[in-house]
């Protein structure tokens, strides 16, 4: 069973997007030696990179291992790209993918809110036949909702645990965290010259939005709850309309972007 099962609807819907900040620097970056033209998005999810930056780039290649999720970001992107853009989906993981040509080089590879589950050395090493020499890696993510340590995120978070546990679950297993900051495994990569940005965000919720933010998680997926789904939806509605009545549920995030290229020379 897939981490994602079920998710992917909720992951289009709800998932909140790229920060207008963060596509500009991106671009920006991307583009220092001329314009950018070939986009890699890794572990694309529903194409939420793809969808911002899309107008950007003349070629765009997009890589999922859920099935589910590359179903959700065809239907995302199709509509949205012209005649002048092509856009390949790739069904793999991001450690498996090739170029689709052999003179293909990525101006940009983005990976966002996905580089925990990825082989992150051995991806990195394969990436430095495929990127253009002045190509960007960009690593960029948020965080979960329940990190952003509110008293209604908190409160929240002790509710799942009372259902499924102590243990943040990943799909059917318990989460395995990285034991190296992102930093630290580019520096040991070919992409070594590193710019970390931070960019704050302040996001408004819904209880509805926010229950369907968790259920488009490997943490709190619909099917860990089994037959308790009922129970425990109706609980956190309850508990999110009550903290609501008080005032938005206001979550203040970091957009964090790491942009790593080769070192001059």
């Amino acid at each position: 069973m897939s981490k994602f099962t079920g998710a992917a609807r909720y992951y289009r819907n709800y998932r909140p997007g790229i920060p207008d900040a963060a596509v500009s620097l991106v671009i920006a970056e991307a583009s220092r030696q001329g314009p950018a033209r070939t986009l890699l998005d890794l572990g694309t999810g529903t194409g939420q990179v793809p969808a911002a930056l899309h107008s950007f780039f003349t070629e765009i290649d997009a890589v999922e291992p859920d099935p589910d999720m590359v179903t959700q970001a065809d239907m995302v992107l199709r509509p949205l790209l012209g005649e002048a853009t092509t856009l390949r989906l790739h069904h793999q993981r991001a450690e498996n993918f090739t170029p689709p040509y052999p003179t293909w080089r990525a101006d940009l590879v983005t990976i966002c809110r996905a580089f925990h589950w990825m082989n992150q050395p051995a991806l990195l090493k394969s990436l430095d036949s495929c990127v253009a020499p002045s190509g960007v890696v960009a690593i960029m993510g948020d965080g979960s909702l329940l990190t952003a340590h509110t008293t209604w995120t908190d409160t929240l978070s002790e509710l799942i645990q009372r259902f499924l546990g102590p243990q943040r679950r990943a799909g059917n297993q318990t989460f395995a965290h990285h034991d190296r900051p992102y930093s630290e495994v580019l520096a040991d990569s070919s992409f070594s010259q590193i710019q970390d940005v931070h960019i704050p965000v302040q996001r408004v919720w819904t209880p509805e939005q926010v229950i369907g933010y968790l259920y488009s998680t490997s943490f709190a997926a619909q099917h860990l709850f089994g037959e308790r789904l009922e129970e425990f939806e109706a609980a956190a509605t309850s508990l999110l309309e009550e903290f609501a009545r008080s005032g938005p549920l206001v979550d203040d995030a970091e957009f964090r972007m790491l942009l790593a290229r080769r070192p001059p020379g």
